[in-house]
């Protein structure tokens, strides 16, 4: 099918610059007399649509700094450039009180969940009190497909449990998704985070949100701290769900895969690994692993950690307002339409892009 489409189509691209050049790879044969490079398929990175996914409180602060028609230029750079006009302060405040909603949000369905799965009494009650609004709050929701490695974080036990229980800067996940019904490796990831939020000692610091749906998707993009990704480079085409996050204020801390390849630029998130690829999966995995413990021990705590008298974290919200400034305008439904109309759509018609305003 793939062929068939290639032969019928006037145009075709990939949905991300790196998904681009691996389908230019891939696909060469069907075109042998040209370079790789040479390969006719474009890219058109993926965006997400901001006003399904953008929290009320994140609207209201953009309509006071940013402008009240950011709505109808969201990808103009030179309008986000003016995030940085918020103080930080007000900008933290927002955030803190969507990280508060969400930690409410989890506890209630935690404590339904475990009444549904006739879980103990005891389990029940410490659903009402798992997780901390004051604590580094790490997300992660997605499809459990075993490329997507959702298990990443949970490999090294001893050193996770250093992290989430330090008495100083403790750090605390929450975990959403499915896997498909016959995908049984992808189940048993699943299985591996459900099974570690149970345990006596993390239970307050791990949760893990069954019936993962829109609205539980909206509650974690908005108010986590940061949004994690680990698929095994370059199997992710273009991933969106970092992109729901960023606008709502939280960072990515992601593989350099899909459309974080493209979009990190060593200060609005952070990275794990070097975006190098091994012949041995079994290889890349540990040394994803490493890098994944080795960024969140080195820069991930102790920037978010690094907090004034007021307790705002001004590295940390400088790291937001870059994050906004730098990708907000870039990974939107506007921008992405724009380009298929200007790129794709115009030219397989035969009609001159340049003449369009832009």
């Amino acid at each position: 099918m793939t062929v068939l489409a290639f032969k019928m189509s006037r145009y075709a691209n990939g949905v991300s610059c790196l998904h681009g050049r691996v389908t230019r790879r891939a696909w060469q044969a069907l075109w042998p007399h040209h370079r790789e490079d040479e390969v006719p398929v474009g890219h058109i990175t993926n965006g997400v649509h901001v006003r399904t996914w953008l929290a009320p409180a994140m609207q209201e602060l953009y309509n006071r700094h940013v402008g009240a028609d950011w709505g109808e230029n969201l990808p103009d750079p030179k309008m986000w450039a003016r995030i940085d006009s918020v103080f930080d302060a007000e900008l933290w405040e927002t955030h803190r009180t969507l990280k508060a909603t969400l930690v409410s949000f989890v506890r209630r369905e935690a404590e339904a969940q475990r009444r549904r799965n006739n879980h103990s009494e005891e389990l029940i009650e410490a659903a009402k009190t798992t997780l901390d609004a004051d604590v580094l709050t790490i997300g992660f929701a997605r499809r459990f497909a075993t490329y997507k490695r959702g298990n990443l974080l949970f490999t090294d036990m001893d050193r996770l449990r250093r992290l989430l229980l330090d008495p100083q800067r403790p750090m605390q996940l929450i975990f959403s998704g499915k896997a498909h019904p016959d995908d049984e490796p992808g189940k048993e990831l699943l299985r591996t985070v459900y099974q570690s939020s149970l345990l006596p000692d993390l239970r307050a610091r791990i949760v893990f949100v069954e019936d993962y749906d829109i609205n539980v998707a909206r509650h974690l993009v908005q108010g986590v701290d940061v949004w994690l990704n680990t698929p095994r480079r370059p199997q992710e085409a273009s991933g969106t769900s970092g992109q729901k996050v960023l606008l709502n204020g939280g960072l990515n801390l992601s593989i350099l895969d899909g459309w974080w390849a493209e979009a990190y630029d060593g200060l609005n998130g952070f990275a794990i690994g070097n975006g190098v690829c091994h012949v041995s999966t079994a290889e890349q995995d540990k040394r994803d692993c490493e890098s994944l413990y080795h960024v969140l021990e080195t820069e991930v705590v102790p920037l978010y950690y690094d907090q004034d008298e007021h307790g705002v974290p001004h590295g940390w919200v400088a790291r937001i307002k870059r994050a906004i400034r730098t990708l907000g305008w870039r990974f939107n439904t506007d921008r992405m339409v724009r380009d298929y109309v200007r790129e794709c759509y115009l030219p397989s018609a035969g009609v001159n892009s340049c003449a369009m305003p832009r």
